[in-house]
């Protein structure tokens, strides 16, 4: 996609692709899933172009002569040069590799991963139907077509997959039996709250320490965190010394 094609042009200024890029970075992830799409980049560049005419109309009636277009002016500038000291403080600061390694070999127990399994159920309200649908898989109806076609659970959809979980998310009825099954392993009904259940796992991880790859990535910005909050504390106490200031 070429960043600096021309979309639109309102009185002799350009909007370009990437200015529809900025505008959706900038209105939050949840939002931008909508929008990133070609019938919600039409969207943005129309409020782009409203935007622009606001503007226009903005200058015509010389609102940045105003006492009040200049205060916030005046705030935004600050405000600017905030940031820019904070990013100029912050953006040098470096993690290497052996620092990473350091920490991950220090700090293990933080890196423990508890057991887990993955596991797909079919949940219906009626025992006699539940026996009636054990009964199918049985007989060869696989466990997939078995969740979509039966299962009250809104994870029929994924054919009753469940994802990866540990003790303590499951009620206990459910757990106790997801954790004693072998992967690949059938279970019998289980009676919960919300019904009966029927239960396959599909994998099973043992308690361990997660390997450095795995989260080398995560130590580095928790360093790197951790450096960036002692840097600026460091710096605002220095500053403290160097400015007069008092709190009323």
């Amino acid at each position: 996609m070429d960043k600096n094609k021309v979309l639109a042009i309102v009185e002799g200024k350009e909007i370009t692709e990437k200015d529809v890029d900025f505008l959706l970075a900038g209105i939050g992830p949840q939002q931008a899933m909508q929008f990133n799409n070609e019938e919600g980049r039409k969207r943005l560049l129309d409020e782009l172009i409203n935007q622009e005419m606001f503007y226009l109309e903005a200058i015509e009636k010389s609102y940045d002569k105003e006492e009040a277009f200049k205060l916030e002016l005046q705030k935004a500038k600050e405000n600017i040069l905030k940031q820019m000291a904070i990013r100029e403080l912050l953006d040098n600061i470096q993690v290497t590799d052996e620092e990473v390694k350091e920490f991950y070999e220090e700090h293990k127990e933080q890196f423990v991963s508890p057991e887990s399994v993955r596991a797909q159920h079919i949940l219906v309200k009626e025992e006699d139907k539940a026996k009636e649908i054990l009964a199918e898989i049985k007989e060869g109806l696989s466990f997939e077509e078995a969740a979509k076609k039966y299962s009250e659970c809104p994870s029929k959809a994924q054919g009753g997959d469940l994802g990866e979980f540990t003790k303590g998310k499951m009620v206990p009825e459910f757990e106790a039996v997801a954790f004693e099954l072998a992967v690949g392993e059938l279970s019998d009904l289980v009676k919960t709250q919300f019904g009966y259940h029927i239960i396959k796992v599909t994998d099973k991880k043992e308690k361990g320490t997660k390997n450095f790859e795995e989260v080398k990535s995560q130590i580095k910005n928790q360093i790197l965190a951790m450096k960036q909050n002692k840097e600026y504390l460091d710096k605002t106490n220095s500053l403290r010394s160097k400015f007069k200031f008092e709190v009323k």
